[in-house]
Formats: structure tokens, sequence, C-alpha cells
């Protein structure tokens, strides 16, 4: 090696070198702070595009599961609205039955018929409070119960409308039916043995239908997770592997500033040359 005052090639060397190691430790550095190998597509780009896709995929998943829980939550108000229903119409007809006695007086008679109309009325508030987020699926003409099922929202599950409204096609009794007389009292129980026959019917789709819901909503938090997982195996940080290496990192950038240090004090060993 000559010796130079001008050209000092061992710091040359000791700079690219600490270079290399400050690099090194800036790395792994932030491979600590963000626990992710892959922070941009310097690090890797096949595996930054990849990972992107899954996330959408998971934004994707997590409205599926927001459209879900609204379904849910709609479907479990008008099954409660539609139970409620049938317990009246329940009490209803055990009202109707008792007021097609013939030999009933007057006054039990106008007693009974004030309790049926009562009761008869409360199907109506029953059906016009049973409504979630603007949803109502038991009211004449009322809405659709749906919910997406995939990311893409391209697949739906949708139940429909149950009207239970008073005259409607499954509650057939009307909102003028009375029993004030005998014959008044048996046509009564006829609809609401008829009412009761469609309000099961109407149970049983809305009960499938929250099963359903229930199901896939679990299904897409289930691969959700999968997919989350998936993404944290491609791109998050080994933090045990990334401890050892900034250790070995830190090293290296002290190392290489003792080297430099050296390298930089060769050229000052030249003026003993010139000494008497």
């Amino acid at each position: 090696m000559v010796n130079s005052i001008n050209t000092n090639a061992g710091s040359l060397q000791g700079v690219q070198n600490l270079q290399k190691a400050n690099s090194s430790l800036a790395n792994t550095q932030e491979r600590v702070t963000t626990g992710r190998d892959v922070n941009g597509p310097q690090d890797n780009a096949a595996l930054l595009a990849i990972s992107q896709i899954l996330e959408s995929d998971v934004s994707g998943l997590n409205s599926v599961r927001q459209s879900l829980d609204r379904a849910i939550s709609t479907t479990d108000v008008a099954l409660a609205g539609a139970e409620e229903v049938s317990n009246t119409l329940l009490e209803l007809r055990e009202t109707a039955v008792r007021a097609s006695d013939p030999g009933l007086d007057d006054a039990s008679r106008d007693a009974l018929n004030q309790q049926f109309n009562a009761l008869r009325d409360q199907i109506s508030g029953i059906v016009e409070n049973s409504s979630f987020n603007g949803t109502n699926a038991l009211q004449s003409g009322g809405d659709a119960i749906s919910a997406i099922t995939s990311p893409d929202g391209d697949s739906s599950v949708t139940v429909s409308a149950q009207d239970l409204s008073l005259g409607g096609p499954n509650v057939t009794l009307t909102d003028s039916q009375s029993i004030g007389t005998a014959s008044d009292a048996q046509a009564a129980v006829a609809a609401i043995d008829a009412s009761i026959a469609n309000v099961t019917a109407s149970l049983s789709e809305l009960g499938a239908a929250s099963q359903e819901f229930t199901a896939t909503r679990e299904f897409s938090q289930t691969l959700e997770n999968v997919t989350r997982e998936g993404i944290g195996n491609l791109v998050d940080a080994n933090l045990a592997e990334a401890s050892a290496q900034l250790a070995a990192d830190q090293v290296s950038q002290a190392l290489g500033t003792q080297a430099l240090s050296i390298a930089n004090s060769q050229p000052s060993n030249i003026v003993s040359l010139f000494q008497e």
C-alpha cells in the first residue's frame, strides 16, 4: 500500500463498511419498531403486493361482518315481534272461544269483547314497533332483510318481509273484527286459527334466516382471522431474530467506527518519516 496523505485507502474502505453497518442497523431498527419485515417496496415488492391484496380482503370481510351484524339484529327484532304477535293471537283465541258460548249474559259478553278489542289492537302496536335501524319486516309493505356475504359484495343473503299486520296475508284477523255475538266469536276463532298457522310459518322462516345469518357471520369472522394470520406470516418480523440482529448491527457499527478512526490516524504516521 502506498503511503500517501492524499489517498487513504483504509479510510475509504472503513467509510464504506461503516455505511453498510449504519444501513443494516437502521433497517433492523425499523423492523423492531414496526414489527414488520416488509415496510415498503424496497424490502420485498412481491410480498407487499400480496399483503395489500389480502388487506383489501380483510376490509371486505369486515364490511361483511358489519352487514351480517345488522341483519342479525334486525331479524332478532322481527322474531321478537312475531313471537309476541303469536302469543297475542293465542290470548285472542282463548277470549273468542269463551265468547262463543251462547249462554253468556250480555255483561260478560261485552267485557270479553272489550278485552278482545284491546288485545287485537295490540298486534298493530307490536308490528309497528318491530323496527331496527329503519328496517321493519313485519309491517304491511315491510322491508326484506338482507346482508352481503362476500368481500367483493357480489353475494348476499335475503329473507323476505313477513306482513303480520291485521287483515294482511298472514294475520287474517281484521282490525274491526269483534266477538259481540256468539257467531262473531266463532268467526273470529276461525280467523285466529288461520292466523296462528301463518304466523308460525313466518316464525320458522325468520328463525331459519337468523341461523343462516349467524352461521355466515361466524364463518366470515373465521376467514378474516385466518387471512390476518396469513398476512402476518408474510410480512411480520420475527422479533427474536430481529433482536439478535439489532445487537449484531450495533457491534458492527461500533467496530466500523473504531476501524475508521484507526484508518484516519494512519496518514499522521507519515510525519514521523520526516522527523530527525
